[in-house]
């Protein structure tokens, strides 16, 4: 027999959480088996997942297929039905020892393993130190959502939000920077509301000051995808004053119109988001944003796409994430009037193609520049703003080096 085979999909969390996973599974001795990460964020990350449990089995035709993550949570009827799949596991099984060992011992006896994922109260966000390259560590602080956007369907792979302790995550970083890692992102499903549901509701903020402070030595702390209108004041300001926060934010705006944010159920306005960003960039000049844009909500007209388009502008957004719609089943938006398949199309295409003109600016704005460059192999690393910088002759590998920017190239830079 051979050590199981994982398959990936989706977010860094579900990245995350397949490495914790991977030694679940080598702890409770499974053998002969694929496991099956999914996401379901949209229906087309639903439809790969099942296009790749197809793909698995013709692969692999004796061995046992597990799937487990979002889509498993939210549709386990639909894998379930499969004639591929052995076992289904829902978000909170596939982090605990027992459902490893259940499925190492007596495989079988329940085939369909999927709880109320709303009953969850905790997070596993301690599983495992290093989870990244050999330069960057990815932390799990937080994990499930309590808002309810209306297109959107992962509260109910996720759960409700819950925060791993900020003396957890301290602890957690030393570690870390002890295995000599000059990097490390927090990440979360709703990264903001981390600490609403611990004692005192310490906000974000606090978390960021108390790392820095506490792990003096860590070079880097990266902060993933944000909702603007929940940042705290201590978070704007270790944004001011702190540099060993990375000048980078990506942020959750998915729209540039009013009356589609309104639609969406959104906690912000175009103003909100335009308002931050020039704050943001007033108190860290050199800060970059990148965002999540979804093109062809229900009822956009043409109208409310241009102010989207416009958004990219305005707060000069340069890393964009395109997502065009899809119904999720369940969801509020997929009951309302749909926009034509083509026209989401074409108004993805027109964002991704505006995305590429800003990476562009963003380049070129860099040239001559001298930037701190965290290397992920020997020829390629990355700038403050997670700038891909490509070197001609070798770099070591995990370590900071200093680099003049000399040109660009495709969408990475080019450093002497």
């Amino acid at each position: 027999m051979s050590a199981p085979i994982f398959s990936n999909h989706g977010c860094r969390l579900n990245a995350y959480e397949t490495e914790a996973m991977k030694e679940l599974a080598a702890e409770a001795g499974l053998e002969g088996a694929v496991v099956v990460n999914t996401c379901a964020v949209t229906a087309e990350a639903v439809r790969k997942a099942r296009q790749d449990i197809r793909r698995l089995r013709r692969d692999n035709p004796n061995a046992r297929i597990i799937v487990t993550g979002c889509a498993a949570q939210t549709e386990p009827a639909t894998f379930s039905a499969m004639p591929e799949v052995d076992a289904v596991i829902g978000n909170t099984e596939k982090m605990q020892p027992s459902t490893w060992a259940g499925l190492a011992g007596n495989f079988g006896t329940e085939p369909v393993q999927v709880d109320d994922i709303m009953s969850v109260t905790e997070t596993a966000g301690h599983l495992i130190d290093g989870f990244g390259t050999r330069s960057r560590a990815y932390v799990q602080v937080q994990n499930g959502c309590d808002h309810r956007c209306t297109f959107c369907i992962i509260p109910y792979g996720r759960g409700n939000s819950r925060s791993v302790p900020a003396g957890v995550v301290v602890d957690q970083i030393k570690r870390l920077v002890q295995k000599g890692y000059n990097e490390v992102v927090l990440t979360g499903v709703d990264l903001t509301s981390w600490g609403a549901d611990l004692p005192g509701a310490p906000r974000l903020g606090d978390l960021v000051m108390r790392i820095l402070k506490l792990v003096p030595d860590l070079p880097r702390l990266r902060i993933s995808s944000i909702d603007s209108i929940e940042v705290d004041e201590n978070l704007m300001q270790a944004i001011a004053t702190e540099p060993r926060l990375m000048p980078h934010l990506h942020l959750s705006l998915q729209h540039g119109d009013d009356m589609i944010l309104k639609r969406m159920k959104r906690r912000h306005l175009r103003d909100d988001a335009i308002a931050f960003a020039e704050e943001a960039r007033r108190l860290r000049p050199d800060m970059t944003f990148g965002a999540d844009i979804i093109a062809g909500f229900p009822t956009e007209t043409e109208a409310h796409f241009e102010n989207s388009l416009a958004l990219v502008r305005e707060c000069d957004l340069t890393w964009l994430h395109v997502f065009p719609y899809s119904p999720r089943p369940g969801t509020p938006a997929a009951r309302m009037p749909q926009v034509d398949g083509a026209a989401i199309k074409e108004r993805a295409a027109r964002l991704r193609a505006a995305g590429e003109r800003q990476v562009a600016r963003h380049l070129a704005a860099q040239v001559g520049r001298a930037h701190a460059v965290l290397m992920e192999n020997p020829h390629m690393g990355r700038t403050e703003q997670f700038t891909e910088v490509s070197f001609d002759t070798p770099r070591p590998e995990g370590q900071i080096v200093p680099a003049r920017i000399t040109g660009a190239r495709g969408a990475q830079l080019v450093a002497a």
